[in-house]
């Protein structure tokens, strides 16, 4: 069984924001690792799924510069977790919406799947 507390969810979703908004890359993966130490997978839905660290790396160097994420609402149900946010284009009025699904597993293992809303 899972033993991820609400609280550690809590403080990964807001860390992770926070952290990539401050420009924070080392911060912002440790979030991560403290809470997938088991393993990471991350799908971009109807585009591709794979191994997340290369492409939280990824994600980093090809939109941090670009993007500030602000949190609409987060929903913890247990070990899973549905989150709306909203990217915004820095220098810009270009809002991307997101729904991104968390579900924490044994293991420590983390799967996350991201719905994009283009603008």
């Amino acid at each position: 069984m899972n033993t991820i507390t609400r609280e550690a969810i809590e403080a990964f979703l807001h860390g992770q924001v926070s952290a990539w908004n401050a420009g924070d890359k080392e911060a912002f993966l440790d979030h991560y690792r403290r809470v997938a130490p088991g393993g990471l997978s991350i799908e971009y839905v109807s585009r591709s799924l794979g191994d997340g660290w290369p492409v939280l790396e990824g994600m980093w160097q090809q939109q941090n510069a670009k993007i500030e994420i602000e949190e609409v609402m987060a929903i913890i149900n247990g070990n899973e977790v549905a989150c709306h946010n909203r990217n915004k284009v820095k220098g810009s009025t270009v809002v991307i919406d997101t729904i991104e699904l968390y579900s924490f597993g044994e293991g420590g293992q983390l799967s996350v799947r991201y719905f994009i809303r283009q603008p």
